[in-house]
C-alpha cells in the first residue's frame, strides 16, 4: 500500500512504524502535522491508500478523514480517550494498559477500533520509557494487525477485533496545577509517580531553591542513602550524585536528575539540564554521596558494573544509563573512568550495555546550548569540548585489546551513540531497536567518534557514504542484514538482556577465545601502522571545527531548534517522498 505517516514529529514511534512498514514492502511517505492546508496538499500529492497517524496533538481535518481512510494510534486501550492517557496510567499506578488503532472520525478518539494490543505496565517506569518500549512494541503489532483488515478502496475493516469487556473512559488533560508537587504533603512514592507521569514532557512543577521548576528523571533513594544523607525539611536539597540532587520529602528523599529552571534573562526558553548543572553554585556546597560501580541494583546511579560467570571465563557488564542517551563532558569523563576500572578486572568479555531507553545519542545538546549563556563560554567552545570528550570514550573502547568487547543495544542509538557502539568488536540489538547512524540532520554535522575508521570496516566505503547521505533510521534487522551490526535477537529488552548475557558467557568460555583476542590485537596493530587512530580523529575534528566555528551556522541553528522544540516549518524532503 501507499501509506502517508502524518505525525507531529518524526519521533521514536513514527520511526519504528516507518521502518517496519517499509520492510514489509509498503511505500511510506511522511508529512509533519504543520497545518490543515499542508496535510490536505500532502494527501492530494501522494494519493495514499491510507493515512496513519502515530503521534498527533491536533485533529485530522475532516476534509481528509472524510475522503481517505485515516487510522490513529492511541496510547490507551479501546474506549480510552483524551490527550493524557499515559500520564494518568503512570500517575494512578495502573498495572495493565494497551494501544488502540482507531479510525479518525468527527469525535476525538471515538472512531471504530481496527486493532489493539494489551501490555503489562512495567513497575517504576516513566511515561517516556513506557512509550519507547511497551507502547512502541504494542503499536507496531496493532498497526500490522489493522493493515491486515484493510479492504482496498473501503473505509470498513475486513473484520472487527474482539474488544475488552470493560471499555475505557475519557481522560482529561492533566494540568500543571493538578500534578504539582507539594513537598509538605507528598510522600516519596507520590513524588516519584508524579514526576514519572510527566517524563520527558512537560515535567512536574515544584519549588526548588525558592523558584518554581519542572522536575524530570526521578529515582528512589535507598535506606542506605537516607542513613548517610544530611537531614533537612521537605523540598531541601541535601546531597548530590552524578547529575542529581537528593531532595528531602516528608517520609524520606528522592533523587532528581534533571530540571528546567525558569528561563533566565536573555534566554528564549528554559533548558532541561542536569540538576547539579542547573543549580551549580548550590550543588557545589553539598556533599556527594558517591557509590561504587559494583553495587546493589536498587542503589541508583548513572553507571553500574557487574560480573557473571566462573573464574577464568567471566563477563563484565557495564551500564551507562544517561538521561535521554545524551553524553555531557562530565558523563564522558565518568564513562572513561568506568571503562578503565572494568579493564582492570579479570574478565574475558566486556559488555557495554548503555541505557535501557537509549544505548547513546551522542553529545549533550542541552548542555552545549546552556554554554551560550555563560560568560566567557560559547556553544562553539562547548561543542568542541563535548566532541573531544566522546572521542575519548570511543578511543578507550578501541584500545581495549586484551579482551573481547560487545555493545548490547537495549535501546535506540543515534548519531555519535551509534559509532560508540561500533567501536566494540561485536554489536547486538533486539528487534525493536532503531539506529540513526548519521549526523547531517543536525545542521550538516560531519561527525567524529572515529566513524571514518569504523563504518567502512563494516559496510565498505560506498555503503558508508550511502548511510551518511540518506539520513534515515534503520531497524535492527536491516542493520544486521547490511553488516552494520552483528546480530539481532529477542522481541524486546526484557528478553534481550538474558539472551545477550548468555551469548557473552559463551564467548568468554569459548575454546577459541585466546586466538580471537590475539587476532583482534594483531588487526588493531596493523590498522594503526597503516593509519593511526590519531589521524582519523584529527581529520574528523578538522571538519567539525568548521561546523562549530565556520561561517555556516546550520549546526547552531539546528541545535537551537532541537533543544527549544521549535515547530517545523516544513517536512524534510528526505522523508516527504511526495514532495
Amino acid at each position: 500500500m501507499r501509506i502517508l505517516l502524518l505525525t507531529q514529529a518524526f519521533n521514536g514511534l513514527a520511526q519504528r512504524l516507518f521502518v517496519d512498514l517499509r520492510s514489509r514492502g509498503h511505500t511510506v511517505s511522511v508529512e509533519l502535522d504543520i497545518s490543515d492546508t499542508v496535510t490536505e496538499e500532502a494527501v492530494a500529492r501522494f494519493a495514499p491508500d491510507l493515512v496513519l497517524a502515530p503521534f498527533l496533538k491536533r485533529r485530522i481535518p475532516e476534509s481528509v478523514w472524510s475522503r481517505c481512510l485515516c487510522l490513529v494510534v492511541h496510547p490507551g486501550p479501546p474506549g480510552d480517550r483524551g490527550p493524557s492517557a499515559l500520564d494518568w496510567t503512570v500517575w494512578r499506578g495502573e498495572r495493565d494498559w494497551g494501544v488502540t488503532v482507531l479510525q479518525a472520525a468527527a469525535e476525538f478518539d471515538a472512531g471504530p477500533v481496527w486493532a489493539w494490543r494489551a501490555f503489562a505496565v512495567r513497575p517504576g517506569a516513566s511515561k517516556a520509557s513506557l512509550y519507547r518500549h511497551e507502547v512502541s512494541q504494542a503499536a507496531a503489532e496493532a498497526v500490522l494487525d489493522a493493515l491486515d483488515r484493510v479492504v482496498p478502496g473501503s473505509s470498513v475493516p475486513r473484520s472487527v477485533p474482539a474488544l475488552p469487556a470493560t471499555p475505557g473512559t475519557w481522560q482529561p488533560l492533566v494540568t500543571a496545577a493538578q500534578r504539582a508537587v507539594d513537598w509538605t504533603t507528598c510522600p516519596s512514592d507520590e513524588v516519584l509517580r508524579r514526576v514519572r507521569s510527566a517524563d520527558g514532557s512537560p515535567g512536574v512543577q515544584a519549588p526548588l531553591y525558592g523558584e518554581t521548576c519542572r522536575l524530570h528523571d526521578a529515582h528512589a533513594a535507598t535506606a542506605d542513602t537516607l542513613a548517610r544523607a544530611p537531614t533537612g525539611p521537605p523540598g531541601t536539597a541535601v546531597a548530590t550524585r552524578g547529575p542529581a540532587l537528593l531532595l528531602r520529602t516528608v517520609d524520606g528523599a528522592v533523587w532528581i536528575g534533571h530540571v528546567r529552571r525558569a528561563a533566565a534573562q536573555g534566554q528564549p526558553l528554559a533548558l532541561k539540564l542536569a540538576a547539579t548543572q542547573a543549580f551549580a553554585a548550590q550543588a557545589a556546597a553539598l556533599p556527594e554521596l558517591a557509590v561504587p560501580l559494583q553495587r546493589d541494583e536498587a542503589e541508583w546511579d548513572e553507571l553500574r558494573y557487574r560480573e557473571h560467570g566462573p573464574v577464568g571465563a567471566r563477563v563484565g557488564w557495564l551500564e551507562f544509563d544517561f538521561h535521554n542517551g545524551a553524553l555531557s563532558e562530565r558523563q564522558a569523563a565518568r564513562l572513561v573512568d568506568a571503562l578503565r576500572q572494568a579493564r582492570a578486572r579479570d574478565t574475558r568479555v566486556l559488555v557495554l550495555a548503555g541505557g535501557r531507553d537509549f544505548f547513546s545519542n551522542g553529545i549533550h545538546l542541552h548542555a552545549i546550548e546552556a554554554a551560550s549563556f555563560v560568560a566567557g563560554d560559547s556553544a562553539a567552545d562547548a561543542s568542541w569540548r563535548h566532541i573531544n570528550a566522546i572521542d575519548d570514550v570511543a578511543l578507550e573502547i578501541l584500545q581495549t585489546t586484551d579482551r573481547l568487547t560487545v555493545a548490547a543495544m537495549r535501546g535506540n542509538a543515534g548519531a555519535g551513540g551509534c559509532f560508540l557502539a561500533l567501536a566494540a568488536d561485536q554489536v547486538w540489538a533486539h528487534d525493536g531497536v532503531l539506529l540513526n547512524p548519521h549526523y547531517k540532520n543536525m545542521g550538516n554535522l560531519y561527525g567524529s567518534e572515529y566513524w571514518t575508521y569504523l563504518l567502512p570496516r563494516r559496510v565498505g566505503a560506498e555503503g558508508a557514504k550511502a548511510i551518511m547521505r540518506q539520513r534515515l533510521p534503520q531497524g535492527a534487522r536491516e542493520a544486521a542484514a547490511t553488516g552494520l551490526i552483528d546480530a539481532t535477537f529477542a522481541d524486546g529488552v526484557a528478553a534481550f538482556e538474558p539472551q545477550a548475557l548468555q551469548r557473552a558467557l559463551a564467548l568468554a568460555a569459548d575454546a577459541g577465545w585466546a586466538d580471537a583476542v590475539a587476532a583482534k590485537a594483531a588487526r588493531r596493530a596493523d590498522d594503526e601502522a597503516a593509519k593511526p587512530l590519531a589521524a582519523y580523529r584529527a581529520e574528523e575534528l578538522a571538519q567539525m571545527r568548521r561546523n562549530f566555528y565556520g561561517f555556516d551556522p546550520s549546526y547552531h541553528v539546528a541545535r537551537h531548534h532541537f533543544v527549544h522544540r521549535k515547530p517545523h516549518a516544513w517536512t524534510p524532503r528526505h522523508l516527504a517522498l511526495h514532495r
